[in-house]
């Protein structure tokens, strides 16, 4: 059996007296959509920080690609592979979307931002995120500018950003917030795309997205995990539906 791509051993992180992530253990495999849900407040923003790198647990492992990453930065994590996006995007408005995508390329390779003009001059850059673009459907409007796009289009734009690193395990936060159903349908189907050669965890609110595609669900209350297990197991548990789930989770979602 091969070995998880990301493993989350008694993970922990504590602001002052309030543990936001309590002892958190997860594994996801190469190929695997694992959905992270619970209540506003549940910790759930803060285990995809602590994943990132942008926190710093107090105790507890991460292991990515067969590697300990618990007290890595950032930018040593990204560069082996691990990508996040935000539940506010983080583009940049006034670049045109090739610019943005070609720029998040060149930031992973570790050079400057203050080179941005000859990014577009660049041809494996170009190149690159014009890849990226495609695989999130905008391959049609890579000249126009970020400011001018919409909500659904800037969460498919920060979706390319993070592709063009070409990460093995993707840390989506909300991918889904605020668009709408027609979008919402497109993300769905980009997400399934996606993870025929990558690992996704995904943090989500709409029960529709995550019932449509995640492969496992964990459930955290509180900072800590309650429920890890298939979407038919997650429906049918009992602890579930008290603390977070209601009892109409099995009509339509």
């Amino acid at each position: 059996m091969n070995a998880p791509l990301l493993e989350v051993s008694t993970l922990s992180r504590n602001f002052g007296g309030i543990a936001a992530a309590s002892e958190v253990s997860l594994e996801l495999a190469r190929g695997e959509v694992h959905a992270i849900i619970g209540p506003n407040g549940a910790g759930k923003t803060t285990l995809v920080s602590l994943l990132a790198g942008e926190l710093r647990a107090d105790s507890g492992a991460i292991r990515f690609r067969g590697e300990t990453i618990t007290n890595m930065p950032v930018h040593a994590r990204a560069q082996r592979g691990l990508a996040r996006t935000f539940q506010i995007t983080s583009i940049f408005p006034e670049f045109s979307a090739l610019e943005n995508v070609a720029m998040a390329i060149q930031a992973h390779a570790g050079h400057s931002f203050r080179f941005w003009r000859p990014v577009t001059q660049n041809a494996i850059l170009q190149q690159g995120a014009l890849n990226a673009l495609e695989q999130v459907g905008l391959a049609g409007i890579p000249e126009r500018n970020a400011g001018e796009m919409s909500h659904g289009e800037h969460r498919l734009l920060e979706m390319a950003m993070a592709l063009a690193t070409q990460p093995a395990l993707l840390l989506l936060d909300e991918p889904a917030a605020g668009l709408g159903p027609e979008e919402t349908t497109a993300m769905v189907a980009i997400l399934r795309g996606l993870r025929q050669d990558k690992g996704i965890l995904l943090v989500e609110h709409d029960m529709d997205v995550v019932f449509a595609i995640a492969d496992r669900i964990t459930v955290m209350v509180s900072g800590r995990t309650i429920a890890t297990g298939s979407p038919e197991e997650i429906r049918e548990d009992e602890n579930v539906r008290k603390a977070y789930l209601g009892d109409g989770v099995d009509e339509g979602a």
